[in-house]
């Protein structure tokens, strides 16, 4: 049915186009036949229907095919993209309302000519309108956002979380706590990410992904939090790790990571970064030497006579001569205290050995 109206459609056309073009032939190749005005009209309107309504046989079926293509891009696009282009098209449409003016002061300018550049530049601006999408949404956010009062910008901060950090499960327990303020933004590509991980056929990488989407289900369903599903994508970028610092810069928030590197790429593009794994080094607890511990030495060191021992935040303690006390529960004092890229360790030695000293 779509496809006779469209042909319907391109016969009208054709026949408005016949009848434009009337006045330019006759003035052009004079009057054929010493036909009347009138007449020429109706034959020229006619010949033109029939030569579009031959072609739209030939050209209806890809046309269709294109038509059906924009609509299903359309229903993908979303709602914030959709949008931008449309104030795009509308910027561009006002630009050829205002050119319309000296254009058709033009002498000899067909009428066609004005409807032509209306259509390029509404294209030209729902095009821009769209790849502008970003910082026009950053605009508008902080325009809204703007304390009257003092003049300041008071935006809802945005905590955008990637897929390392989903997976780790700790930003579940964060939450929960209420240190986490503002609205957690999930990317969708970082949800196709974490799918494709889940669906992996590597048991491992597996486990991690069905975890990923068991926190982030918890957080949604049992956590009073603000969640965001992101739904945009940049399509021209491939790596998760660019997609995220884009976003970051367009909303003007912040990653949530546990990964080296993207703390790192974050930091060199001026984006702000909440790194998990600083903050569990931040909160554990000051260990100073001189101070006592009561620990559970586990296993031997790499050195001679050293023994291992752990803090309940995980922080590695080396006693000095601890391997005689494997499998049994001692007082230490704390020697030293090394702070290393891999975390935070304690150099100790048995307080049995102190007192017979």
């Amino acid at each position: 049915m779509l496809k006779r109206w469209l042909q319907l459609l391109l016969t009208g056309i054709g026949g408005w186009t016949g009848y434009v073009l009337n006045d330019w032939l006759a003035g052009s190749f004079g009057h054929p036949f010493g036909w009347s005005p009138a007449i020429r009209e109706y034959v020229m309107m006619l010949l033109g229907a029939t030569l579009a309504l031959i072609l739209s046989y030939w050209f209806s079926e890809w046309i269709f095919m294109r038509w059906t293509l924009a609509e299903e891009k359309l229903k993908k696009m979303p709602m914030a993209e959709l949008l931008a282009g449309m104030l795009g098209l509308l910027g561009g449409l006002l630009v050829s309302v205002l050119l319309y003016p000296p254009v058709s002061r033009i002498d000899g300018m067909p009428s066609a000519v004005p409807i032509v550049i209306a259509g390029l530049l509404g294209f030209a601006g729902f095009r821009i309108g769209v790849g502008k999408q970003e910082e026009l949404q950053s605009w508008v956010s902080g325009i809204g956002s703007k304390d009257k009062s003092k003049g300041k910008k008071i935006s809802e901060q945005h905590k955008i979380l990637d897929t390392s950090v989903i997976i780790d499960g700790r930003i579940a327990d964060i939450c929960k706590t209420g240190f986490i303020e503002g609205t957690l933004v999930i990317p969708e590509f970082v949800l196709e990410e974490l799918q494709h991980i889940a669906d992996s056929s590597d048991l491992l990488k597996r486990n991690r992904g069905r975890r990923g989407l068991d926190i982030l289900n918890k957080i949604q369903k049992e956590l009073d939090v603000k969640v965001l599903i992101y739904e945009g994508d940049f399509e021209e970028i491939t790596e998760v790790d660019s997609k995220l610092v884009r976003l970051a810069k367009a909303l003007n928030g912040k990653v949530v990571t546990n990964d080296f590197n993207l703390n790192k790429v974050c930091e060199l593009q001026g984006v702000s970064v909440l790194n998990i794994n600083d903050l569990a080094n931040a909160v554990k607890p000051v260990v100073l030497p001189g101070e006592e511990i009561l620990v559970q030495v586990i296993k031997d060191g790499k050195e001679h006579g050293q023994g291992v021992a752990y803090l309940d935040d995980g922080t590695m303690i080396v006693v000095e001569g601890g391997r005689d006390f494997i499998g049994s529960t001692i007082e230490v004092l704390v020697t030293s205290v090394l702070q290393t890229s891999a975390g935070r360790m304690i150099f100790a030695k048995p307080k049995l050995l102190e007192k017979a000293l």
